[in-house]
């Protein structure tokens, strides 16, 4: 490697890692998703539109996430922040927290958090009650413009300068149980490849983008991402 490198790796984890602590994805059968058409409360028109049905949408996910526990998965990363030698940065589609009740550090969420109330008029950002209601008041600016602070479709995603800073200097992206079909995260691993990063999908089966990963390792994410971090740090990366 290059002097410029030092082992960095940068990971992107998706629903897929939290699905094996009782938080579903997407696509899962009679989740919270299923019940709902997603254009109906995870957009900003549908906020508009029903902002009861949006608020009580998110209540509902805040309660399910907050009784969630990190799993063998989410440990595992946070062992390899602690143990690799070279930085490990963690970005997120998730709005749990579960990276951090795992013990990570500096967790990126590039989609907000279900933690965290956003206000619509000036911006301002606090921290949510278990249970918001519909037109509730800014603690800055009065207005009743309260909303989850979480990235809906349409929004542009947080953070995404840092991230792709990460992304042009890290020596290793992984890719752990995201489907490909988000962007602008389904287009990380061509950046971080295009900076000559060792690129790698974790993930219980192929995502859309698996074609542009250079390593691939299916199944259960309790499973793989452990043996995956024991291979990592049982290497010595040199600059």
């Amino acid at each position: 490697m290059g002097t410029r490198r030092t082992g960095k790796i940068v990971i992107l984890t998706g629903a897929g890692i939290s699905a094996e602590s009782g938080l579903g994805t997407f696509r899962d059968e009679g989740g919270l998703w299923s019940q709902h058409r997603i254009e109906d409360v995870a957009t900003p028109e549908g906020f508009a539109r029903d902002p009861a049905l949006v608020q009580e949408f998110y209540n509902a996910r805040r309660v399910q996430a907050a009784a969630a526990r990190p799993n063998a998965a989410h440990l595992a990363l946070a062992h390899l922040q602690e143990d690799h030698r070279g930085e490990v940065v963690i970005v997120t589609q998730n709005v749990d927290a579960l990276h951090e009740a795992g013990g990570a550090q500096s967790v990126l969420h590039m989609h907000g958090t279900l933690a965290g109330a956003l206000c619509a008029g000036c911006g301002h950002r606090w921290r949510a009650p278990d249970t918001m209601a519909v037109g509730e008041a800014c603690p800055a600016c009065a207005a009743p413009l309260a909303r989850p602070d979480v990235v809906w479709f349409g929004e542009m995603p947080y953070l995404m300068d840092e991230i792709f800073g990460h992304l042009a200097s890290c020596d290793v992206f992984a890719a752990i149980g995201t489907s490909g079909e988000v962007y602008p995260a389904a287009g990380f691993v061509r950046e971080a490849a295009a900076y000559g990063a060792h690129t790698v999908e974790l993930n219980l089966e192929p995502s859309s983008v698996v074609s542009a990963f250079a390593e691939t390792r299916f199944g259960k994410a309790t499973d793989i991402v452990p043996a995956w971090v024991d291979d990592l740090l049982g290497q010595t990366v040199r600059s």
